[in-house]
């Protein structure tokens, strides 16, 4: 079973842990985004179903 020779830094540690954070953040604006432009007509490249949100 593989295990760690050495402890990790805290510094190695919180830069992982950011990038992490930072895709986490950077999907969440995607979508948003995403959303926004779906919401107000405006979308090209996603497809759906108008019907569905008619009554909305």
């Amino acid at each position: 079973m593989a295990v760690p020779k050495k402890r990790t830094s805290t510094l190695k540690k919180n830069i992982r842990k950011n990038i992490w954070k930072k895709k986490g953040s950077l999907a969440a604006f995607k979508a948003f985004s995403l959303a926004k432009s779906v919401y107000a007509g405006k979308s090209k490249s996603f497809l759906y179903d108008k019907k569905i949100f008619e009554n909305y």
